[in-house]
């Protein structure tokens, strides 16, 4: 039988359970027979909840700006519901009994824990209660040292066509680790598939992946399940599959220096010079450029696209998920003032669109792939494939169901595995 803490936060009759429990708790919390109630204290404590709310939102979304996407209206909501329980929880609590005073609790935590469930259903960010506890765990172990008998591919092959995989683990290896460079930054995370432990070990190919902003590259584990769906791939291919390194292209939570080398940091530096330096010098991988790619969610879409055009060296593929039109900290002058001090040639000069409407790519091949809801970075999607089909690139593009979210980029990177494996020549 399955667990429960295999059902799904996401869909399914958990989130619809969860809404109607808030509605019921809410209502037992705002009923009550006390006229003064009624009369001032429901009221002030809806208006002054609505007032948090709407001031908040506009000092996140106008002054403080952390990220260029406005507040969701529907995550605002949920916390204004959750914010009117607790106040409502609180009035309630002094003139009740005891037995009055458990349910008022009981009522003010179902609502909160259906916001939580609400939130994370809106991101699609943990599919099961199981993904979601994995966040207290520490999967890290050591990175393996370097090899000192590595299997070489005759000219001409293939790795497929030269490997056995016998004897290997069933699951690879997951490890946090120091990257240095350009910029401070924090852990980077590195899978190592089940092939990385043979006794002569393949040089495999290389995926960079990174986060949204804001964002941690742990993110791609435990939001995005890299161990468990990487660990599937190898399965059905005989323990292959890309080392993956989950770099930090942020330096903190709400930081975003657009992956460019700027006033606002070295980024672009870090991850097209730092990291894959680190990464040759480190573990045992393909070093042809065919065998790089980089890829990113929304922020990191953004960054997977320009790191490709302008290094395209180093990575010779990317995967854009729910990429942004261009590096942006809302609008493209908050983001030239920012970054380059108000030099708009110094911006166009490392903008993709702006680089690929005057170079041609034909040595790169990228997926693009977007969410049919999503009414604000499908658009800009459809806008950058274009771009690079006329710069001659091997471009695909992608539609999945859903909007701005995991439920997105999730099947969106594991969905793109074959072409990557393809284009990499992992598989034949």
């Amino acid at each position: 039988m399955l667990s429960p803490l295999d059902l799904s936060l996401i869909n399914g009759p958990i989130p619809k359970a969860a809404t109607v429990a808030a509605a019921l708790a809410l209502t037992y919390l705002v009923i009550r027979k006390n006229r003064t109630w009624w009369v001032r204290v429901l009221p002030m404590v809806v208006l002054a909840v609505a007032l948090v709310v709407t001031g908040l939102t506009l000092v996140i979304d106008q002054l403080w700006k952390p990220w260029p996407e406005p507040m969701p209206v529907i995550l605002m909501v949920w916390l204004g519901a959750a914010l009117v329980a607790i106040s409502l929880a609180v009035a309630r609590l002094r003139p009740s009994r005891w037995y009055a005073r458990v349910a008022t609790v009981i009522a003010a935590v179902v609502v909160i824990s259906s916001a939580l469930t609400a939130t994370n259903a809106y991101y699609g960010l943990y599919p099961t209660a199981r993904a979601a506890l994995e966040v207290f765990n520490n999967p890290s172990v050591d990175l393996p040292d370097s090899a000192s008998d590595v299997l070489e591919v005759p000219a001409g092959k293939k790795l497929a066509d030269v490997w056995t995989g016998d004897g290997l683990p069933d699951r690879g290896t997951l490890s946090e680790i120091e990257i240095p460079g350009a910029m401070k930054t924090r852990p980077a995370w590195v899978y190592l598939p089940p092939a990385y432990s043979a006794k002569s070990r393949p040089r495999l190919p290389v995926l960079v992946l990174l986060a949204g902003q804001p964002g941690s590259p742990r993110d791609w584990y435990d939001a995005g399940r890299i161990s468990d769906n990487m660990d599937e791939f190898a399965r059905a291919h005989s323990g292959l599959a890309p080392i993956v390194v989950m770099p930090d292209s942020l330096g903190s939570l709400t930081a975003n220096p657009l992956c460019l080398d700027s006033k606002l940091g070295q980024a672009e530096t870090y991850l097209t010079r730092d990291v894959p330096k680190w990464i040759k010098e480190r573990l045992t991988v393909d070093e042809r450029r065919e065998a790089w790619t980089i890829a990113g969610l929304s922020h990191g879409g953004t960054c997977s696209l320009q790191l490709a055009v302008r290094a395209p060296d180093v990575y010779g593929n990317f995967i854009d998920l729910s990429g942004q039109r261009e590096p942006t900290l809302g609008t493209r002058a908050e983001t030239v003032k920012a970054a380059f001090g108000g030099d708009e040639a110094a911006f166009a000069r490392v903008n993709p669109l702006d680089v690929l409407a005057t170079a041609k790519f034909p040595q790169l091949s990228g997926v693009i792939v977007v969410g049919r809801d999503d009414g604000q970075y499908r658009p800009a999607g459809a806008e950058v494939f274009e771009a690079c089909r006329r710069a001659g690139m091997d471009v695909q593009w992608k539609e999945l169901p859903g909007g701005h979210d995991w439920n997105v980029w999730r099947p969106g990177l594991y969905g793109s595995l074959p072409w990557l494996a393809q284009r990499t020549g992992l598989v034949r």
